[in-house]
């Protein structure tokens, strides 16, 4: 279980990935050398499972963010695994969502325009498999998206 000191290191982590290991160390009251230390223990134990590169969809030009909710006709036992491997093949979804409740699936889709959105959801979304019933929420703004808790 993480110390007083790994979260500390954490909180550090979280507001600047990018920091060099001696400012980070300080920041986190550590020496450079416990820091490592730590961090590979972090890792070890899973709580660090991957520090992640996140791309900025929209400065390379793909305007269009859309969540798409599904629910599956599930009379077929291999409706959900059919759907994730046809979803998984379409390029423009950037994530796949399962769940518990009236929504089986979410799909995050991204597209360079509106014209590129229509011929996505015409040629690669309306023809994925076991699908009864789905629903499009256009993405407007983000207002908040962190992955900080209060450690």
């Amino acid at each position: 279980m993480p110390d007083a000191t790994d979260r500390r290191i954490l909180r550090q982590l979280l507001a600047d990935p990018d920091a060099a290991t001696a400012a980070l160390a300080a920041r986190a009251g550590v020496t450079p050398a416990s820091l490592w230390r730590r961090l590979d223990k972090l890792r070890e134990t899973g709580v660090i499972a991957a520090i992640q590169l996140r791309i900025d969809w929209r400065a390379l030009g793909w305007e269009v963010e859309v969540s798409l909710r599904f629910t599956l006709d599930k009379t077929d036992p291999r409706a959900f695994d059919e759907f994730i491997a046809a979803a998984r093949e379409v390029p423009e979804v950037t994530e796949i969502q399962t769940f518990l409740g009236s929504v089986d699936l979410r799909l995050s889709v991204i597209a360079r325009d509106m014209a590129h959105w229509q011929q996505v959801y015409r040629d690669r979304i309306l023809t994925l498999p076991h699908v009864s019933d789905s629903e499009a929420l256009m993405l407007v703004s983000t207002i908040k998206d962190s992955a900080e808790l209060a450690l």
